[in-house]
């Protein structure tokens, strides 16, 4: 697949933003990514690096967990958006399927992705063919479709969850960690689905994930966070033969491959934190 971004025109602008929870704990710092319009953008990072608050911030929904964007912007198609609710940010094409999945558990698959089209007008028709092409990108929902959803497999519940996310008719999606939990194979599954997706559907992704590996291989263009901050950026081509990413993300060197206890011994020699 194309490792450049798929068009200049640039959907989703984060400017310079600072988001600080409780009124005293900085969790970004600084935090500045676009997303092109047709292109799978990856937000890279381990554990607790911002990634989760990057996209809430961008998604509004920083307020139910007492956090706030305290400095810089966040423009989608132009238009500041960051004082939107996150329903009124979906109704401008822009949806978050969380990390964790978070399906409603006593609901069946169909039900759950029907809830995706809740906000929708144009009626029963098109939310019905939605639903066609929705099974039609996931045929595992298909068939497990009147199963109820807390009985189903992690895996299955990613697909609903990120079919639920299709159903509203999304321009760009905020896909949280869709690695996390799932067997080697399903990721690649997943990962798949959202090449699928970008290319059949046009869908623009920000795709947080800590597989740094799969995501680099999907993704046009990355940033890598550390401590709330991008600390690197570029195409996902370029990211890849970085000996820095190779090193500290892939376990990889110029001298082969790394076992975790070396990479992590000779973090302090990072150069861009040098």
């Amino acid at each position: 697949m194309l490792d450049s971004t798929a068009t200049k025109e640039t959907l989703l602008e984060v400017n310079n933003i600072e988001v600080i929870y409780n009124h005293v704990i900085l969790v970004l710092k600084g935090v500045s990514l676009s997303v092109p319009k047709g292109g799978i953008t990856a937000l890279l990072g381990g554990n607790g690096a911002g990634k989760t608050t990057t996209l809430k911030a961008i998604s509004n929904l920083l307020h139910s967990e007492r956090g706030e964007v305290t400095k810089g912007s966040i423009h989608y198609r132009g238009d500041r958006v960051q004082d939107l609710s996150p329903s009124d940010l979906v109704s401008r094409g822009v949806i978050q399927v969380m990390e964790g999945r978070h399906c409603f558990e006593h609901l069946t698959i169909e039900e759950n992705l029907l809830t995706g089209a809740y906000s929708r007008k144009d009626g029963k028709g098109a939310v019905a063919a939605d639903l066609e092409m929705v099974y039609n990108y996931f045929p595992r929902l298909k068939e497990r479709r009147k199963s109820q959803a807390g009985y189903t497999s992690g895996g299955e519940q990613q697909m609903c969850a990120m079919g639920r996310a299709l159903m509203s008719r999304p321009e760009t999606i905020l896909l949280d960690e869709p690695s996390m939990g799932l067997a080697p194979q399903l990721v690649e599954q997943i990962f798949e689905i959202v090449k699928a997706v970008n290319e059949g559907e046009g869908v623009s992704f920000l795709l947080a994930e800590q597989n740094t590996n799969v995501a680099l291989r999907y993704a046009h263009y990355g940033y890598i966070m550390e401590s709330g901050r991008i600390v690197m950026d570029g195409p996902a081509k370029e990211l890849r033969e970085n000996p820095d990413v190779k090193e500290f993300y892939l376990g990889m060197s110029d001298e082969g491959r790394k076992s975790f206890r070396d990479v992590r011994s000779y973090r302090r020699r990072k150069r861009w934190l040098a």
